[in-house]
């Protein structure tokens, strides 16, 4: 694997490469499996790299086998960027019906599909997109084996003392955007049930790319002289390149009953902590507003490092990757995740 400890600048390229190389686990695992590759709801933040990760650890081995992108890709540089590392592009809009069912079947599928951010105000188009685009996705995919992004909004708050939520917890979701998470849930579920489809969700609790996330939430407003909310207390994150890994390897796991599994970092972070870590490494002050509540969306991935191992990269690293990539002028997607509201409300 890359040295993942040298320290050089950060650039596009060098981000691009640590998110995309593909571990001896997963190209061990895409061998045990048959046929293509098919990312739908691709377009979002992750689908690009997780898209190219695929890629890369079939052609590690000479597999031929196609990665298929599906989305409405409204951005030709993204078209290109998958294009140009290999993946096949279908432009798709998943709400049409006609459409959906003119995708070719793939035994392999990896659903990214679904909206959450500008959901107050747009709650219909939530349900739509994240309800209705699945049931479409389920009857024509009845017989593969799929993979469904989910996330951990769906448990209750509790308290970070309790290491947080394992897949056993019944979900609580509050707010819209969780109860259209967990209808996305059902309607693959009953596929399970009703087809026999092998089903796998995938709640995961913020990936970290450097340009997005949790961490760059944080340090955007340390570098901006603002305050940091300590509403919430705590949170989880992953490397995004584990978490795509994690996601391509759990087509193995995909099953009839559907199973669970949670996917997020080994440690539950203090807010607090993440913020003066983070101030240390970027030469800054940082000051906080409110007071720290006991509860706070978490998750528990015991069960995941189980089956694939730990990440790599952990939460110091991770820490200071975020400080040393925007010290070296990495951009930010300016795309917040929100982290600190509790309320449901996006």
């Amino acid at each position: 694997m890359t040295n993942i400890k040298e320290r050089s600048k950060w650039t596009e390229e060098r981000l691009d490469q640590l998110l995309t190389e593909p571990d001896n686990g997963l190209i061990k695992d895409l061998q045990t499996i048959d046929g293509d590759i098919m990312l739908i709801g691709a377009g979002g933040k992750m689908g690009s790299t997780l898209s190219i990760m695929a890629r890369r650890a079939l052609d590690a081995v000479g597999d031929k086998r196609k990665v298929i992108a599906v989305s409405r890709f409204t951005n030709p540089e993204k078209s290109k960027l998958l294009t140009d590392n290999g993946v096949e592009i279908i432009s798709c809009d998943l709400l049409d019906f006609g459409a959906v069912e003119s995708l070719p079947k793939s035994p392999n599928v990896i659903f990214m599909a679904g909206r959450k951010f500008g959901t107050t105000g747009q709650e219909a188009a939530t349900w739509a997109m994240n309800a209705m685009v699945p049931s479409l996705v389920a009857r024509h995919f009845r017989d593969s084996r799929i993979v469904v992004f989910s996330s951990g909004n769906i448990y209750p708050l509790v308290k970070a003392a309790t290491g947080g939520c394992d897949e056993s917890v019944t979900p609580v979701p509050i707010g819209e955007y969780a109860m259209s998470t967990l209808a996305r849930e059902r309607v693959f579920e009953h596929a399970a049930k009703e087809w026999g489809t092998k089903v796998l969700m995938y709640r995961l609790n913020f990936a970290v790319d450097l340009r997005y996330g949790v961490l760059d939430d944080i340090a955007q407003q340390i570098l901006a002289d603002q305050p940091i909310e300590l509403g919430v207390p705590a949170f989880n994150v992953i490397w995004q390149g584990y978490a795509s890994s994690v996601a391509l390897r759990s087509l193995l796991l995909a099953d009839s009953p559907a199973k669970v599994l949670n996917v997020t970092g080994s440690e539950t972070v203090s807010v607090r902590y993440a913020a003066k870590m983070l101030a240390k490494h970027l030469g800054r002050e940082v000051s906080f507003v409110g007071t720290e509540d006991e509860l706070g969306f978490l998750s528990n991935s015991a069960q995941c490092y189980e089956l694939f191992g730990p990440s790599p990269v952990g939460i110091s690293q991770l820490i200071r990757w975020q400080a040393e990539w925007l010290m070296d002028g990495g951009r930010s997607l300016g795309l917040p995740t929100h982290f600190e509201q509790s309320g449901g409300k996006f």
